[in-house]
């Protein structure tokens, strides 16, 4: 799901970067900048590169219970879901004399995100139905930080931004058990 999350934003992105430079080759990449290797990922030069920086569990309370007036039956016992909020980079690698192409591509990144920071099923018809929608923000780094993801990332720094994608979930979709809820009836008994 990871994978449906990351590509399915890079083609909108795509489409709107092809539209704004008005080119008919592909400009958005999901890839590394460097191989495990430490070698640069081939065809990569002027391209605008999107890859998952950092994966974090969503500590923020998701309950949902049934609707006011609303009578439950059963509970459904099982793994509860697991939210997830993606790091992820948006690198602009162009070089030499198309440095500024990169900075011009990095602004109309901002520039679509801004105007596009939700992803669901009404304004992005081919997300994946497992994910309800993606929401994304800018997530900031001071330049110490920013030193230091780049050197883990083992590339030099191209002009980039960090955005947190919130929320993919998994969701366990099998049910472990069912139980009635407290004080219904049971067995004919009626509850006091």
């Amino acid at each position: 799901m990871i994978d449906s999350a990351l590509t399915q934003v890079a083609a909108q992105l795509n489409e709107f970067l092809r539209r704004h430079a008005n080119v008919t080759y592909d400009i958005v990449k999901v890839t590394n900048l460097v191989e495990q290797n430490g070698n640069v990922v081939p065809d990569t030069d002027n391209k605008m590169l999107l890859f998952l920086v950092n994966v974090e569990r969503e500590t923020a309370s998701f309950t949902a219970g049934p609707g006011r007036g609303a009578t439950v039956a059963r509970f459904a016992e099982g793994t509860p879901p697991l939210h997830l909020n993606l790091s992820v980079m948006a690198a602009a690698n162009f070089s030499g004399r198309h440095y500024p192409d990169a900075l011009k591509f990095l602004s109309n990144t901002v520039s679509f995100f801004q105007r596009n920071p939700v992803f669901d099923h009404a304004n992005t018809p081919d997300l994946d139905g497992r994910i309800d929608r993606l929401v994304l923000e800018i997530d900031s780094m001071d330049t110490n930080d920013l030193s230091n993801l780049w050197g883990i990332l083992g590339g030099k720094y191209v002009p980039s931004i960090l955005y947190k994608m919130r929320m993919v979930t998994f969701a366990a979709s099998d049910v472990i058990a069912q139980s009635p809820p407290i004080g219904a009836q049971e067995s004919g008994a009626v509850a006091r």
